[in-house]
């Protein structure tokens, strides 16, 4: 039967003790129809059609020192790791559209193999046949938009804190105040779930409360993203008791999960998923080894999360802005026809911020979250809202923060506190 012509292209950042070429062919073999030796079977027929094919290498540097630890050394090496990258397509024949059968197929046992000092997937070029078989964000950017009642400027929001420990009256208290500063959403903390001593039923029936309270004083319910981040079944019960309650948003730690429970979630999900990526570091901050964004969030977003975490400019984390900007981009890039997933920008953010986002990526289409930068406001989460909607005012008109907060004294006293911090 003749086979489809389709095919997956895999971009890899590779370091090696040996020749690009050699290595670039060790790794197509591997993951496709070759093993240490040849095998009985192994035809030149069957290679040329369910082999993975070497499209190109680009040579980059050469170091004197190997990255990750275990790679062997060829004989009479005389020292030097060269870097490139590698273009690798697989037929996509071999494994269809699966995500969990393309992740055994371009990643594999790969990053285990001894001619590799360093190995890092930086994209998958994936045919339309995964735009097809997996139905992508259901809400994205336009349809978050639509709930929040919120055009031409990001979405605000804030995360609940303390993370873990509150009481169900006090949280109760927390979210009536913060649905009334004027946000347009409220999350989780990714610690808090479906905790012991805050069951999850007992969490929605306490925070629906305070939102509906709140809206029906301001006219407008807040979005809130319940984590419901658990085992199949749990994630099933959980998110039925949110839209149960009138809830418009879930949430799920998607490394937690893994895209095969995401994927699940959104065949059922009738709200948006707000798509958490905590543990992203152990896959990514050591720049020769795990993946790049850019194929994190394509798989995140074919499997369903209509909101994907970026971090933030100046955060209190290690990534770099040029790699938060990087990543936000990603986000809105086009794949097929699907949906665009919400950039979540957050982690030591406050109005400051949004000048220096905006002037980076020129889009208000992301979700902006600010803990400290709205909760810490001198006088108060709701000038820390207004503050939040001023920077992203400045921003859009192209103002300096120091002009723009001089006329306004709400973001000047966030520029007052937190901006030495910057």
């Amino acid at each position: 039967m003749k086979q489809s012509r389709e095919r997956v292209v895999a971009v890899y950042l590779v370091e090696t003790p040996y020749s690009l070429e050699h290595t670039a062919g060790i790794l197509a073999g591997e993951q496709s129809t070759g093993t240490f030796t040849a095998v009985p079977g192994e035809t030149d027929d069957l290679k040329r059609e369910f082999g993975a094919v070497v499209e190109g290498i680009r040579p980059l540097e050469i170091v004197d020192v190997p990255s990750l630890p275990g790679a062997s050394v060829p004989a009479g090496h005389s020292g030097g790791y060269r870097r490139g990258e590698v273009r690798i397509s697989f037929p996509l024949h071999n494994f269809g559209p699966s995500i969990p059968n393309l992740m055994t197929a371009v990643a594999g046992n790969l990053y285990e193999l001894q001619e590799l000092s360093g190995l890092r997937l930086l994209d998958l070029e994936l045919p339309e046949a995964f735009v097809r078989a997996y139905r992508g964000p259901r809400f994205g950017i336009e349809g978050t938009r639509e709930l929040c009642g919120v055009s031409g400027r990001p979405i605000i929001g804030t995360i609940v804190k303390p993370s873990v420990g509150l009481p169900m009256e006090a949280l109760g208290r927390l979210i009536t105040e913060l649905a009334l500063s004027g946000l347009d959403f409220i999350k989780d903390d990714e610690l808090n779930a479906d905790p012991p001593y805050a069951p999850f039923a007992l969490k929605v029936e306490t925070v629906m409360d305070a939102v509906r309270r709140a809206a029906d004083r301001t006219g407008k319910q807040v979005m809130y993203a319940f984590n419901i981040t658990g085992d199949m079944d749990q994630m099933r019960r959980n998110h039925d008791q949110v839209v149960q309650s009138g809830g418009s948003c879930v949430m799920a730690s998607i490394n937690s999960i893994g895209f095969t429970a995401l994927t699940e979630l959104s065949r059922y999900s009738e709200v948006p998923i707000h798509g958490h990526r905590n543990q992203w570091g152990m896959l990514t901050r050591c720049p020769q080894l795990g993946m790049d964004f850019r194929v994190y969030q394509k798989l995140a977003r074919l499997a369903g999360a209509d909101h994907i975490h970026v971090n933030g400019l100046r955060s209190k984390f290690y990534e770099s802005d040029q790699s938060v900007i990087h990543s936000i981009r990603s986000c809105l890039t086009p794949l097929g026809d699907s949906r665009l997933p919400m950039p979540v920008i957050s982690s030591g953010q406050w109005a400051g911020t949004a000048v220096d986002t905006y002037a980076a990526t020129g889009t208000v289409d992301v979700m902006h979250l600010a803990g400290g930068g709205i909760l810490a406001h001198p006088d108060g989460p709701t000038a820390g809202v207004k503050s939040m909607k001023l920077g992203w005012e400045a921003a859009v008109k192209g103002e300096s923060l120091a002009e723009y907060a001089a006329r306004h004294p709400v973001l000047q006293r966030a520029v007052d506190k937190f901006g030495a911090k910057s």
